[in-house]
């Protein structure tokens, strides 16, 4: 009896281990990160013994997490003392439920040294998480960064005060921003099968103009509509844009080509990319040449534009992923670009090649769904947010809401 208890015990733990060996890590939020511009980074004197307490939004579950550190663009080593997760009250407020915190660990210890130009990864956390849900990331940093790595476009709030209060239940008169720093993404342990889909954009991905802790970005909507059917309730989605971001030239962060491996095809089960860009490459010609700009010079940008897409379509599929073009939506009336016929021209070229076939996998017509029928070179009224380039809230559910599921095949 014992020996066939042992037996039938042994057979459990290893069914548990091969079910444990068949999960996946995915990448279930993430950031593009980048040098915060001065009037967004932190103060130096705040950052110096200081608690750091963030908010992010999940998209899918699992019973495991771990936490990615960067110092990406840091000019020295950053010492973190320690590192909590836990479970916030509201996603708008710095307290957090006490019962719910856990400290990580890095390679065993409490503390972790981030190289230059590195980002480190938690130790495993046994501590389940729901799909949608919000995890608090709070650190300690005794000594501030030499140089910040953060994503300023965060529309999520960041608190911080002095001292070490990583285990705290709440910050007393913390200071507050709305950006964040030094986390790059949260990976979950989810069931076989899962994967990440990357959207790789700029500020119209990263979510201008969506409401702060609201999370009504496009690509909310679309992990929303993915855990509704059981079909995709595994997919992840992490969000690559930057606010200002570029294809060819370094705007507000790394251009596009330099950043793709670090956001493309570095985080945990990445299988799709849909790649938003080139907006402000087109809008910037007109900013850098008026109307001295020629027919040569705009027809040039067009073809280094298109080159861009198939180097990004060519990385892509050397590293097994499925790439889908989203296209340029209106931004004529824009009082930052004043683009003209001329640019609007070289918006439906590009369109044109995004739509069609041999280039991209598929094809994301973010232009057919946010355009004014009546007007086609400008955004609907009612999914413009006041700027003519950038949608609204209403504009980025109409956009997330017409990306077909079946796109994600496992």
């Amino acid at each position: 009896m014992v020996l066939g208890f042992a037996f039938a015990a042994g057979c459990m733990l290893a069914q548990r281990s091969s079910a444990a060996k068949s999960e996946v890590w995915v990448s279930s939020w993430g950031a593009s990160q980048q040098i915060p511009e001065p009037q967004n980074a932190l103060p130096v004197d705040d950052m110096r013994d200081a608690t750091v307490r963030q908010i992010f939004h999940l998209s899918v579950g699992g019973r495991e997490l771990r936490v990615h550190l960067s110092n990406a663009f840091g000019a020295e080593a950053l010492h973190f003392t320690s590192v909590h997760v836990a479970h916030p009250l509201v996603n708008s407020a710095a307290a957090i439920d006490p019962a719910s915190d856990r400290a990580l660990s890095f390679a065993g210890n409490p503390d972790v040294t981030v190289p230059p130009g590195a980002e480190f990864v938690s130790d495993p956390l046994d501590d389940p998480v729901s799909p949608l849900s919000d995890v608090a990331v709070t650190f300690h940093l005794d000594d501030p960064p030499a140089r910040e790595t953060g994503h300023p476009g965060s529309r999520a709030t960041t608190w911080y005060v002095h001292g070490d209060f990583a285990s705290a239940a709440n910050f007393a008169d913390p200071k507050h921003v709305d950006h964040w720093y030094q986390i790059s993404e949260i990976d979950v342990q989810a069931e076989p099968g899962a994967a990440t889909v990357v959207a790789l954009g700029d500020s119209i991905t990263d979510g201008h103009a969506s409401t702060t802790n609201g999370n009504d970005r496009w690509t909310d909507v679309l992990a929303q509509r993915l855990q509704g059917s059981t079909r995709t309730r595994e997919i992840s989605v992490s969000n690559q844009g930057i606010g200002g971001n570029h294809l060819l030239t370094d705007g507000l962060g790394p251009n596009v080509l330099a950043r793709f491996d670090r956001d493309v095809l570095a985080p945990a089960g990445v299988k799709w990319v849909i790649v938003f860009e080139g907006v402000n490459d087109l809008g910037g010609l007109g900013l850098r040449l008026g109307d001295a700009a020629t027919a040569a010079d705009h027809a040039a940008l067009v073809q280094r534009v298109l080159a861009a897409y198939q180097q990004i379509i060519e990385r892509a599929h050397a590293h097994g992923l499925k790439v889908f073009g989203a296209t340029i939506t209106p931004y004529v009336g824009s009082g930052y670009y004043h683009p003209d016929a001329a640019s609007e021209a070289d918006r439906q070229a590009v369109n044109q090649w995004i739509r069609a076939p041999g280039h991209f996998d598929a094809v994301v017509d973010f232009d057919a769904v946010v355009r004014d029928p009546e007007h086609a070179e400008r955004l609907l009224p009612a999914y413009d947010c006041g700027d003519h380039l950038h949608p609204s809230p209403a504009g980025y559910k109409a956009m997330g809401e017409s990306i077909p599921l079946s796109l994600f095949k496992k």
